[in-house]
């Protein structure tokens, strides 16, 4: 739903991801089914001067292997203005989703529409509506043994 506020922009960090959950809309799901509940993330972006009130918003999956999540509910790691996969080191940009290192390369993360006003972060996109605050609960296991050091 158009308009949820997701985090205040001062809660937001340059140097790692924020996690909430969203829904996809318009496929008929039943209110209340989690079904389709999704993880996302978004980070405030900086420039050369430090934070600047723009903010990037994704859905919480690598591209190189889509079960592996960015954000494994701690906040993903944030290099010189880009997104670490800790898995498999995959780095996206921070302000394109696109990635330029990694078994993805080339690859670009689905973005989540965002929009900042008064201070605050909304969900702005018609296709997902606000579930809550990050992780999705499930008994999944969807780690991966990885040689990346962080």
């Amino acid at each position: 739903m158009d308009g949820a506020r997701i985090a205040a922009l001062d809660e937001l960090s340059t140097d790692d991801t924020h996690l909430f959950r969203v829904r996809s809309v318009g496929d008929g799901d039943r209110p209340g089914d989690d079904a389709d509940e999704r993880e996302a993330i978004c980070i405030r972006l900086a420039d050369e001067d430090g934070p600047t009130d723009d903010v990037a918003c994704w859905l919480n999956v690598c591209q190189h292997m889509t079960h592996i999540p960015l954000d494994k509910g701690s906040g993903a790691p944030v290099r010189g203005g880009e997104i670490l996969c800790a898995n498999h080191g995959a780095m996206f940009e921070a302000d394109t989703g696109r990635c330029t290192y990694g078994p993805c390369e080339g690859a670009v993360l689905t973005e989540v529409g965002v929009r900042v006003a008064g201070g605050d972060v909304y969900l702005a996109d018609e296709n997902y509506e606000y579930v809550g605050p990050g992780p999705v609960d499930t008994d999944d296991d969807r780690s991966s043994d990885s040689n990346v050091i962080l």
